[in-house]
């Protein structure tokens, strides 16, 4: 793959990860609820779904979504389902920043492994996660070229990406609820799960025709 190509890759990408969606609206609610190094678990747990979804649409499985109207939708309630659950968890908080705020220490006794793992199904339970790459990738194979090393080598690129801009979102929420007063604090949390319940809603009526 010659570096143009992947620049251009590296440059799109760059753009939809910023843009803010479920992941990164979850690294930016785990710095701010248990502080950076235990949201490095989520950061994990998301790349690691980079994986999976770049892996499965290049064995096929992003073209059998797009085709099957049963499985998409299987996944897209899935999907639409756990994040409205997150939403609702982080609507209903009875101030976990502001339990931070007060002790000086990251909120929540919640382990790496559920962290890591929450980010992970987040993404991995998105359909629109297998159609953007299904249909996103193949713009920068080289058919005449083996694919797999081309996949994996964009996978790396992507993954790379991922860790970086949620290490920034997770960064800026750790440092964020310093300044914030008790009261802004909830309203935080508030805010991200009402934004994380407003992606549930976008994905419950999301149709395969508008990608």
């Amino acid at each position: 793959m010659d570096t143009v190509t992947l620049l251009a890759f590296a440059a799109v990408s760059f753009v939809g990860i910023a843009t803010p969606g479920p992941t990164v609206l979850l690294a930016l609610t785990n710095g701010s609820r248990h502080g950076l190094r235990p949201a490095i678990a989520g950061m994990v747990g998301a790349v690691l779904s980079d994986f999976v979804l770049i892996g499965a649409v290049a064995v096929g499985l992003g073209a059998l979504l797009a085709a099957s109207e049963f499985w998409f939708s299987m996944l897209k309630w899935a999907g639409a389902a756990y994040l409205a659950f997150l939403g609702i968890m982080l609507l209903r908080s009875k101030g976990g920043l502001d339990a931070a705020l007060k002790a000086g220490a990251p909120a929540g006794a919640a382990s790496t492994f559920s962290i890591g793992l929450k980010s992970f199904m987040v993404a991995a339970t998105n359909p629109k996660g297998y159609l953007f790459f299904s249909a996103f990738l193949p713009q920068f194979i080289d058919p005449t070229l083996p694919q797999a090393g081309q996949y994996a080598l964009l996978a790396l690129v992507f993954a790379t990406l991922d860790f970086i801009i949620m290490f920034g979102y997770a960064f800026f929420g750790s440092q964020a609820v310093r300044f914030l007063k008790t009261s802004g604090a909830l309203w935080l949390e508030r805010a991200c799960g009402g934004a994380l319940l407003a992606l549930a809603g976008s994905l419950a009526f999301y149709r395969r025709a508008t990608l």
